[in-house]
Order: C-alpha cells, then sequence, then structure tokens
C-alpha cells in the first residue's frame, strides 16, 4: 500500500510536536553508533559488551582487569572515575586520576573507555579521556547535564534508565541530548532493584 502526500504531510506534522521527536524510532532505520578508534557498532544486528569495575580503585587492578577482559574479545572498558554514592561517607571515585588510568588501559589494551559523567564542568575533561560518556540512573533528569552533553560534544552518550523512569521519560532525557546536537545516544536499561 501506498501512502498518498497528505498522510505523509499529516505524520511530519505530528512528529513536529512529538516532545521526543528526535528519539522517536517510527519509520526510522536503527541507529548505529560507532564507538572509539576501533569504531566497535552498538546497535542494529550487533551485540556490544562493556565489562570493568563499578569504580577504578587503582592501578594494578585496573590494568589487571583491562587486561583480563581484552584477552577474551571485549570491545569497551567501563570503570567509574566519578562515583555518585547514596552516602556522602562513601567513597566517590579517583576523579581525573581515574580517567588518566582509564586512558592508560585504553592505550595499553586497545579498548574503548567507558566512564560517567556527574557534572556540566567536566564535559570536556572526561570526554578527553572516555570514548563513551555515560549518564547514570540519577543523572537521567538532569537536563543540563544532558543539554550540555548534547551541545559539547559528539562523542557517544550511554543513558541509563533512571529509577522508576518511564519509557517515554527516558525517550524525553534522550531528547535533549539529541535536540542540542549530538545525534550518538544509545540507551540503557539497567534493570531495577
Amino acid at each position: 500500500m501506498t501512502r498518498n502526500s497528505h498522510d505523509q504531510m499529516f505524520d511530519a506534522e505530528l512528529l513536529e510536536r512529538h516532545p521526543y521527536r528526535n528519539a522517536v524510532r517510527a519509520g526510522r532505520p536503527d541507529t548505529i553508533v560507532h564507538v572509539g578508534d576501533a569504531r566497535t557498532p552498538i546497535g542494529g544486528d550487533h551485540v556490544a559488551t562493556i565489562a570493568g569495575p563499578c569504580a577504578v580503585e587503582g592501578r594494578d587492578a585496573l590494568l589487571a582487569t583491562a587486561r583480563g577482559l581484552a584477552a577474551m574479545g571485549v570491545p569497551m572498558l567501563r570503570g567509574g572515575a566519578f562515583k555518585p554514592r547514596t552516602s556522602p561517607h562513601s567513597f566517590q571515585g579517583l576523579g581525573q586520576e581515574g580517567l588518566e588510568l582509564l586512558a592508560e588501559a585504553r592505550e595499553l589494551t586497545g579498548m574503548s573507555v567507558v566512564t560517567e559523567i556527574l557534572d556540566t564542568a567536566d564535559v570536556e575533561l572526561v570526554a578527553e579521556h572516555a570514548d563513551v560518556l555515560q549518564v547514570g540512573t540519577r543523572n537521567m533528569a538532569n537536563f543540563r547535564l544532558l543539554h550540555a552533553l548534547g551541545e559539547r560534544t559528539d562523542k557517544p552518550i550511554l543513558l541509563k534508565r533512571g529509577m522508576a523512569a518511564t519509557v517515554e521519560e527516558l525517550l524525553c532525557a534522550a531528547e535533549y541530548i539529541l535536540a542540542a546536537g549530538n545525534p550518538n545516544v544509545i540507551l540503557c536499561e539497567r534493570g531495577i532493584r
């Protein structure tokens, strides 16, 4: 069945008013985001593996983990340099030192680096050291951060679904990044408690 121009115009008008018009998949091909120098594909028919420690806690442990994962063929290393913790007394990450260790692990193994970003002030710093910037569940609704990631980097953004967030809320969060200019958004369903 062919569609007439009136139907196509009607669809375009509806899409223009849609709250997540850039994130909606209807009528569009699957998106494939390529990561790092290796151009590891995420999306389409590709299954991508990202593994690593929750937090970067030291050089020896991180490099041993990276070597082991690389030997298994894992293309992307995940590690938190900045850690949002429920308790202010918990380990908050190594910050810039952690980013530098992740960059060293990338240099050693050829793996792409994925790490979380918490603050708009750190967009350029994290983008300098990481191949993918991760927005964790606690920051899915940090609209200033999402907008800054869309405006100030074209590196892929791994957007985790927020706690108790609906699919529509996740897509609207992605829309902030997309509408600000970064088309490289990866949606992550992180699960529930």
